[in-house]
């Protein structure tokens, strides 16, 4: 099997330091790794695959090397100025910032879902946003199935999701502290205001998973809404998705779809209260999908509770497996 050379950009962020866990997890076929982050943290030293890395300084030339894979997590400016530069040197970008996922050019995948879309890329990939992630396993597996008329996404976010601000605003509100990163106290309370308010009323975060949905799917008719919410909870977000069937189904062929379903583990014994919780979420890669019931007051409606870890399968570890996937077309 070929050996890769890969990048890693924005090395030493939160997401940054998880695609290095992940990416020991994975083990690639890669040939070399290297680590670059902006001019602020160049220069540190990071532990990986068992050695000490130092971090490098992104610049206009660091894709003259000639890397095969760059996998980008630096924020939204830095993708939109440097991926296009790797790209001309026939590097494959696998970005996590919103950046490129609207753009018609880019795929925008979730590999148990779409990974067909990678063979398109013109090299750009955009990794979807972390909420859209896991409702995107959970969902496919019902669209492929049943079709589907109409989604409600409610989201209850982890702080991690707001990068290492986030957390530090509840670890430090638990002590009685002020906000910094959030406009209010997170600790003790829920903020119905995930990135800015749109002319619509909508919150940018909102219309992410109402765009990157119809993107993903294959579907722009289709009627999706969203309400999200930054919790008070370290990691892992959890979802409230209600769905609107085509088909009529029986409940136990539905739920069979999903346990065949690739990426989903169902937790649903509530006579034992088994359910989904981000306590046991965190560290997997998988999404675990519980709550499930009928919705009585539509004809053919379906509840879902779906959580998963942001920081890993919501940002790392999808980018890792897109990765995968790339090579493994590669060498087929």
């Amino acid at each position: 099997m070929k050996k890769y050379k890969i990048a890693v950009v924005g090395a030493t962020g939160m997401v940054g330091r998880t695609f290095l866990k992940v990416l020991e997890e994975y083990k690639l076929p890669a040939e070399s790794y290297t680590l670059f982050s902006s001019a602020k943290s160049a220069g540190s030293k990071l532990n990986f695959m068992g050695e000490e890395y130092t971090v490098q300084e992104l610049t206009e030339n660091s894709f003259d090397a000639g890397f095969d894979i760059a996998l980008f997590s630096a924020g939204g400016s830095t993708s939109e100025k440097f991926a296009p530069i790797a790209a001309k040197k026939g590097c494959l970008v696998i970005d996590n910032s919103s950046a490129w996922r609207m753009d018609p050019d880019v795929p925008l995948v979730v590999p148990e879902v779409n990974p067909e879309e990678i063979k398109k890329h013109k090299g750009i990939i955009a990794n979807p946003n972390c909420s859209t992630i896991q409702a995107m396993v959970a969902i496919k597996p019902l669209y492929d199935a049943y079709g589907i008329k109409r989604i409600v996404f409610s989201t209850y976010q982890a702080v991690s999701g707001a990068g290492r601000g986030g957390w530090d605003d509840l670890e430090n509100g638990i002590k009685g502290e002020a906000p910094k990163k959030f406009p209010y106290p997170i600790a003790g309370n829920c903020l119905p205001h995930i990135d800015v308010f749109l002319e619509n009323g909508y919150t940018k975060e909102e219309m992410k998973m109402i765009l990157e949905t119809r993107k993903i799917l294959g579907d722009d008719t289709l009627r999706v809404t969203a309400t999200t919410v930054r919790v008070p909870v370290f990691n892992s977000h959890s979802e409230s998705i209600n769905v609107e069937l085509e088909k009529p189904f029986v409940m136990e062929e539905l739920v069979e779809v999903l346990k065949k379903a690739p990426g989903v583990v169902v937790e649903d014994d509530v006579e034992n209260k088994v359910y989904p919780m981000p306590i046991n979420a965190t560290g997997h890669d998988e999404t675990f999908v519980g709550r499930i019931r009928r919705d009585e007051s539509v004809e053919s409606g379906v509840n879902l509770w779906v959580v998963a870890d942001n920081i890993r399968k919501g940002a790392a570890s999808n980018a890792v497996q897109i990765a995968r996937k790339f090579i493994e077309f590669d060498n087929n």
